[in-house]
């Protein structure tokens, strides 16, 4: 199993809670909810679950996405036929969200936001005055200042936070019911990788599979020893 497996951890809760808060805000409120932090942190997996229960259009961006491209990626998740021009399209996306109410989610938007692209962003924003919901990697608050007309209609800025000793126990318990593994071992672990959520779901994969070929249905820290932690460091080279 792996961290595609949502479970309703730190970053799942704090993303569903801004996504709420947009959605119920007051008239005249801006509507821009920004999830930004490191690869790894459990963003997308945030937005998973929040697109779910949000019933949220979801778009997950592409370096190589021009104005046009990124239009119908969103169109498509819609299932609304495109029109012939951007101006067109635009209009159609924006008036589903006015009439649908739904949250737009734009995954990895840091390849859109340093490309005439965020225009359209813009230009979404202020004819659906919809709820839309940025996510992307640590450099997104940077690349959103020098964006003005967007960067000041956002409402919440929701950074993503390592994950806690709780998470990891709600996560192994998740995704391997059958091993009890020790509170010592899970925050050792969450140490040696700073709370990177993708790194401790490679390294429960290590310990479940160390355990089945131990036979062991627990497992603690001494019983794990020496044998370390991935924490995407390359390997020494051997001294010849």
């Amino acid at each position: 199993m792996s961290v595609t497996k949502i479970v309703p951890l730190t970053n799942v809760g704090l993303l569903a809670s801004a996504i709420e808060r947009a959605m119920m805000r007051p008239q005249g409120l801006p509507g821009l909810v920004v999830k930004y932090g490191p690869s790894g942190m459990g963003k997308s997996v945030a937005a998973a679950w929040a697109a779910n229960q949000h019933r949220a259009y979801y778009v997950e961006c592409r370096d190589t996405w021009s104005k046009k491209a990124f239009l119908l990626a969103i169109l498509r998740e819609m299932g609304i036929a495109p029109q012939r021009t951007l101006s067109e399209m635009v209009d159609q996306v924006a008036e589903q969200l006015s009439r649908s109410g739904r949250p737009l989610l734009i995954d990895d938007v840091q390849y859109l936001l340093d490309k005439a692209v965020a225009n359209i962003l813009t230009d979404i924003y202020n004819a659906s005055q919809g709820t839309i919901v940025l996510i992307g990697e640590e450099r997104v608050p940077a690349s959103l200042a020098k964006l003005e007309r967007l960067h000041n209609r956002v409402l919440e800025w929701v950074p993503a936070q390592p994950a806690t000793l709780a998470d990891m126990q709600q996560l192994a318990a998740a995704s391997y019911p059958d091993l009890h593994i020790a509170d010592d071992l899970l925050d050792n672990l969450r140490h040696q990788v700073r709370g990177c959520l993708r790194r401790v779901a490679v390294n429960l994969y290590r310990v479940h599979s160390e355990a089945q070929a131990l036979c062991l249905d627990s497992i603690d820290l001494a019983q794990w020893g020496k044998r370390g932690w991935f924490t995407g460091e390359a390997p020494a080279r051997r001294a010849a």
